[in-house]
């Protein structure tokens, strides 16, 4: 009998899920930038990447990733969370 290393099953099968970060900030020229550059960082290209100016001043920033582990883009959600910017950060 072999034995199941259910630690890794379950981080190969989190890290093969679309997950969302979505990001609320001041209208800034670099504010797209900032979040994306944490990505770039570890070497990771995003599915998906969406920017939305609305009009009360908020641009709205939506990154879709997989081949990332929740914990993660925990960790990434944090370090955009500390950006000066940020108003808001959080994934699904």
């Amino acid at each position: 009998m072999g034995v199941v290393d259910r630690d890794s099953e379950d981080e190969r099968s989190s890290s093969t899920a679309l997950l969302c970060l979505r990001v609320e900030a001041e209208v800034d020229p670099a504010a797209i930038i900032r979040v994306l550059e944490r990505f770039q960082a570890l070497n990771i290209i995003p599915r998906r990447v969406r920017a939305d100016l609305a009009s009360n001043g908020v641009i709205y920033i939506e990154v879709q990733v997989t081949d990332l582990t929740e914990h993660r883009l925990t960790l990434i959600t944090a370090k955009i969370g500390q950006i000066p910017t940020t108003l808001d950060a959080c994934w699904h």
